[in-house]
């Protein structure tokens, strides 16, 4: 019998790359987005639907017209997200509120909003689009930071309350990304960020780390990061946890693979910039 995957965020990166192999394996995808476009219309076996993840009414509708358009959904896949740029001290609370009801929030309302679905399946899979920043922290980010360990820390509980019902969790965990417009929304943020002046060296500083690691190791595109979304639905495993590009692996084996202080050692070598 034919699957169903309901994917969020696919107007663009990961989600967008994900629908279209997700259908092309024979899948039918409800892929949502906030606002529809045209995209994959071409696809019979697509449902391209409105879901903003901040708007619980449309979370709601969107699940249903999945549901009544192919008759169950199998697996939900938690990409929309986005990620303020900046420091701490520049940012408003607003931001901070519209950063968390994304990438937390926004997740945890999809999850709510099929987890009745699945249970009366007794049969499910939420796959969580996390990121390297869900495993180590970087200067600048924080905010996105706070998120990504929020999600982790809410996938790896979930997984273990949800087990016993014959619902499976996972968590994708990417680095950088070539094509994403990821950056770009994260670029506008920050530049409606007031920063106070005392900071201006830090972050001179924390932008040179940051173009060092872009150009010291080669980003990942989002047909590699969907493939290893779609290993994550199909494997048949209990894997919890997938990383998903080549560039964050060294800081991801060393934050799981040494102690806190040889870990904490080599990241301040590496994090804190130079100033003066």
């Amino acid at each position: 019998m034919t699957k169903t995957v309901l994917i969020t965020g696919c107007s663009s990166g990961f989600g967008e790359a994900a629908s279209r192999l997700f259908a092309d394996r024979g899948w039918n995808v409800i892929a949502t987005m906030r606002t529809p476009t045209k995209a994959d219309r071409d696809y019979p076996n697509v449902h391209v639907t409105k879901l903003d993840v901040q708007d619980r009414t449309t979370i709601k509708s969107a699940v249903e017209e999945g549901i009544a358009r192919f008759g169950k959904i199998d697996v939900v896949v938690n990409n929309a997200g986005y990620g303020l740029f900046g420091i701490f001290e520049g940012t408003s609370r607003e931001k901070v509120q519209d950063q968390f009801e994304v990438n937390v929030f926004g997740v945890m309302d999809v999850v709510r909003e099929t987890l009745p679905h699945f249970r009366a399946n007794r049969s499910g899979m939420y796959i969580n689009v996390s990121s390297g920043a869900g495993v180590f922290g970087l200067p600048m980010i924080s905010l996105y930071n706070a998120s990504k360990f929020a999600l982790e820390g809410f996938s790896e509980s979930l997984s273990y309350e949800l087990a016993a019902l014959g619902i499976g969790v996972k968590i994708v965990e990417p680095g950088g990304v070539l094509e994403t417009k990821f950056g770009q929304r994260s670029g506008q943020e920050f530049s409606s960020i007031a920063t106070p002046s005392d900071y201006d060296a830090f972050i001179a500083g924390a932008g040179a780390i940051f173009d060092q690691l872009r150009q010291s190791r080669g980003l990942a595109t989002s047909e590699e990061v969907a493939q290893v979304i779609y290993n994550a639905a199909t494997d048949g495993t209990d894997q919890l946890r997938y990383v998903a590009t080549e560039d964050i692996k060294p800081l991801v084996d060393k934050r799981r693979g040494s102690s806190e202080t040889e870990y904490m050692a080599f990241m301040r070598a590496r994090m804190t910039p130079k100033l003066g």
